[in-house]
């Protein structure tokens, strides 16, 4: 974090809390170092009055009926019937950083968390024109939010140490090269320093 990072405004900032399943975190090294670093970011954001938000992604049966063939990733997924189910207890968010009622909670069909969901209607109802992002993966859903947040004009921060990617090299690339073009990148521990108690 440099000095010219704009403080948050809590009452105009939500925190997304991305593709925090148990499936999802079972692919990464340090889960439960993720979970416990995430829940303390999302107790720290809830205190200080930002908005929590939650985006998983699952298909149901009906769903992945409609996944095109064209869609490289996701008719992969499509046509393996147990992959990602709605109801699967592996694409819930995880326990210990569950959503509480009040909370924005939105399922993707896709990686990126708007354009299959209400996301932007649900943050524009609460006025919220800046986002703070955690999630997983890095080069999946993070990258993808990066990317439509920006062209959307939300002010983006991206928390370095509560996002994560199977590939260490491209977390590093992005994180150090690509994000900060767009968005702010910060630790968990320098949120606090940006939200006015």
């Amino acid at each position: 974090m440099d000095d010219n990072t704009p403080a948050i405004d809590p009452q105009r900032s939500a925190l997304l809390v991305m593709d925090y399943q148990t499936g999802i975190l079972g692919r990464t090294d340090n889960a439960d170092e993720l979970l416990a670093r995430m829940r303390a970011t999302i107790d720290l954001a809830r205190a200080r009055g930002l908005t929590i938000g939650y985006v998983r992604v699952a298909l149901t049966d009906e769903e992945r009926e409609t996944v095109p063939e064209r869609n490289k990733t996701f008719s992969a997924l499509a046509n393996r019937a147990s992959a990602m189910h709605a109801d699967a207890p592996e694409t819930a968010v995880h326990d210990s950083v569950a959503p509480e009622d009040g909370d924005v909670v939105v399922r993707k069909q896709r990686v990126g968390p708007f354009t299959t969901t209400d996301l932007a209607d649900q943050l524009a109802a609460r006025g919220i024109d800046t986002l703070v992002l955690a999630g997983i993966s890095t080069s999946g859903v993070v990258l993808s939010t990066v990317r439509h947040a920006a062209d959307a004009d939300y002010r983006i921060y991206v928390l370095s140490d509560v996002t994560a990617d199977p590939d260490p090299e491209v977390h590093q690339v992005l994180i150090s090269k690509v994000f900060p073009r767009q968005a702010w990148v910060i630790t968990s521990d320098e949120l606090a320093a940006l939200i006015p108690r």
